[in-house]
């Protein structure tokens, strides 16, 4: 041990690095740590705790001055190193996301970290850094238009008041069709799942023609009402009132909020709603912004 390196462990010290010790969830670098403090107040030599912790001479006079100074919360605790790699400047993050916000050059459709990183002269996983930290995603792109309906707004409310705040005694339902579904079967039996092994199936199929599905959601229990038929006609979408009719408890009123499709306009579904006073009130679902119709009291 050095010469004029007296280390003190009081009863409390000392329980508490026994029990580092002890800890089989301890991280093991504050166990020999606690190890180098302990062997020392017990008056051990340097060249002994050398053997028995693996360390060199340098880093157990270390954890010894460390212990020294700040007890054993300085053994559990590691000072910060600089980054051995200087920061990127600011000049080179407002280039970075400058070069972002505006088109890429030549014919390609946005940009890549790697052609952003040629273009500023800095790492790949840098650029991807600095796109991270402002919450930029050039490789992505999402759709939008606005509405030039003057009472969009207002149509608006009235359809997500239907939602949020249905009336009393009433329930609220979104319908759609999904036309078009393939009944496509595969042409020879697929192998099920097993250990190591997901399912499979064969690449080629055997078409059984199309179907449609008419559903309505219940807005406020989230169940759904649904129905396939052949076609998507108004003699079908009238079948598939007469399912949501029957489906609902008498003394209910509906509420449909369904889209602008001609087949939910049909002068005979006008005369259905007319016969069916309860499932009259259909509103018009907004559809992207623009194609919103006014709000009637049948689809209109």
């Amino acid at each position: 041990m050095r010469e004029g390196i007296t280390v003190e462990v009081n009863s409390a010290d000392r329980a508490r690095l026994q029990a580092i010790v002890a800890d089989r969830n301890s991280r093991q670098k504050h166990v020999w740590r606690a190890r180098i403090v302990l062997m020392t107040s017990d008056g051990v030599g340097t060249t002994t705790i050398m053997h028995q912790t693996g360390k060199s001479k340098v880093t157990v006079w270390r954890w010894q001055e460390r212990f020294m100074a700040q007890g054993v919360d300085g053994l559990l605790r590691d000072k910060t190193r600089p980054s051995r790699i200087p920061r990127l400047p600011a000049t080179v993050h407002e280039r970075t996301v400058a070069l972002t916000l505006a088109d890429p050059p030549g014919e390609v459709t946005h940009w890549t970290a790697a052609m952003m990183a040629k273009q500023v002269g800095i790492s790949v996983s840098s650029v991807q850094r600095i796109w991270h930290t402002h919450g930029l995603q050039p490789h992505r792109v999402r759709q939008f238009k606005l509405s030039r309906d003057r009472q969009f707004v207002a149509k608006l409310r009235d359809i997500v008041g239907l939602y949020v705040d249905p009336p009393a005694h009433a329930v609220v339902l979104s319908v759609d069709e999904k036309s078009q579904i393939q009944a496509l079967d595969r042409t020879q039996p697929g192998l099920p799942m097993k250990k190591g092994r997901c399912a499979t199936m064969t690449h080629d199929y055997k078409r059984h023609g199309t179907t449609t599905l008419f559903a309505a959601l219940n807005v406020l229990e989230g169940k759904i009402i649904g129905r396939c038929m052949q076609r998507h006609r108004h003699q079908e979408f009238i079948r598939f009132l007469n399912t949501i009719e029957a489906d609902i408890p008498a003394g209910k009123i509906v509420h449909v909020v369904l889209d602008n499709y001609a087949t939910h306009k049909h002068a005979k579904v006008r005369a259905w709603l007319d016969r069916h006073p309860a499932l009259s009130s259909i509103t018009p679902r907004p559809r992207p912004p623009g194609s919103m119709r006014s709000r009637a009291s049948s689809p209109n």
